[in-house]
C-alpha cells in the first residue's frame, strides 16, 4: 500500500477530517468571531448561515471553546439524527436537567435550568443548534416561547442557530416575526477568497512537514476554481489528488490530476 503522505514529504495527511487541526484565520472567520463575541455579550438569538463546508460549525466550535466556563454554559445540539422530542430532551440534558417525558414538562425543565444558571449562578447559558435550517415552523415557534423570560423583557441565554441559507428564508416568513425581532446577530459566511484558499493549502502542507513543491501553480489554481471558496471541498480535492498522484508516481501534482480528483469527488 502506497504511503501517499510520505511520498510528498508529509508527516501526516493534513487534508483528512479529524487529523490535527491546522486552521488559517481568514477575514471571514475573523468577522464571524467578532459577531459571535457580540452575541455572547448581548444575549438573545443569533443566526450563522452558509453553504455546506463554509466553516460555520468550525467557527462556532472555536468560539464556544474560547468561552470562560465560569461565565458560560455551552450546550450543543444537531438536528441530523434527532426526532423533535429527542431534540427537546437533548436541550434539557445539555443544560443539566434530567429530561421529562412530556413536552410541557420539558419546557419547564429547560426554563428552570436557564434561570438557575443565569440568575443564581450568574452564568450565561449558550445553546448552539446546528443544522437549524431543518427545524420545523413549530419548533422555531417553540424556541421563541421557550427562551421568553419576564414577558420577553430580557434575554437570559444565547441561542445560536446554524444552518444553510434557507434558514433565513424560513425566518423571514410572517409566522416568525416575533422570533425575528429577537435576533441580535445574523451573519452569512460566503466562502474564502482565492488568496486565502492558496494560503490554506500552503499552511496545511507546511504544518504537516512538507518542504517540497506538492502542487504546481496550475494545479493549485484548478483546486481553487473547483472548490469555489469552500474549505471542505479544497481539502477533499487535495486529499484525492495526493492519492492519485502517489499511485501514478508523480513527484509534483499537475492540473490533470486535479481534474481527475474533482471527477472522483463528484462521483463519490
Amino acid at each position: 500500500m502506497i504511503d501517499y503522505a510520505a511520498k510528498y514529504g508529509l508527516k501526516f495527511n493534513p487534508f483528512l477530517k479529524n487529523t490535527k487541526d491546522i486552521l488559517l484565520q481568514t477575514a471571514e472567520a475573523s468577522e464571524a468571531r467578532v459577531r459571535l463575541d457580540y452575541l455572547g455579550n448581548t444575549k438573545g438569538f443569533g443566526i450563522l448561515t452558509g453553504e455546506p463546508g463554509r466553516g460555520k460549525t468550525t467557527s462556532a466550535r472555536l468560539w464556544a471553546a474560547s468561552l470562560n466556563p465560569s461565565l458560560f454554559k455551552v450546550s450543543y445540539s444537531s438536528l441530523s439524527t434527532l426526532t423533535v422530542m429527542d431534540f427537546y430532551r437533548q436541550l434539557a440534558f445539555g443544560l443539566g436537567a434530567e429530561p421529562s417525558f412530556r413536552k410541557s414538562d420539558l419546557f419547564n425543565d429547560i426554563q428552570r435550568e436557564v434561570k438557575r444558571y443565569a440568575l443564581e449562578k450568574r452564568i450565561t447559558p449558550v445553546v448552539i443548534i446546528d443544522e437549524a435550517d431543518m427545524l420545523s415552523h413549530k419548533v422555531l415557534s417553540d424556541l421563541q416561547i421557550m427562551f421568553n423570560f419576564e414577558m420577553d423583557s430580557r434575554d437570559l441565554a444565547v441561542v445560536l442557530l446554524i444552518g444553510q441559507p434557507r434558514l433565513n428564508v424560513t425566518l423571514n416568513q410572517s409566522a416568525h416575526e416575533s422570533l425575528r425581532q429577537r435576533i441580535v446577530m445574523n451573519y452569512h459566511m460566503g466562502g474564502i477568497s482565492k488568496e486565502e484558499g492558496r494560503a490554506h493549502i500552503t499552511k496545511k502542507l507546511e504544518d504537516a512537514g512538507s518542504r517540497q513543491t506538492v502542487f504546481d501553480e496550475n494545479a493549485t489554481e484548478a483546486i481553487l476554481n473547483a472548490a469555489n471558496g469552500t474549505v471542505r471541498m479544497i481539502n477533499k480535492i487535495c486529499n484525492r489528488s495526493l492519492m492519485i498522484g502517489a499511485s501514478q508516481g508523480q513527484d509534483i501534482i499537475h492540473s490533470d490530476t486535479i481534474r481527475k480528483a474533482v471527477e472522483d469527488n463528484h462521483l463519490g
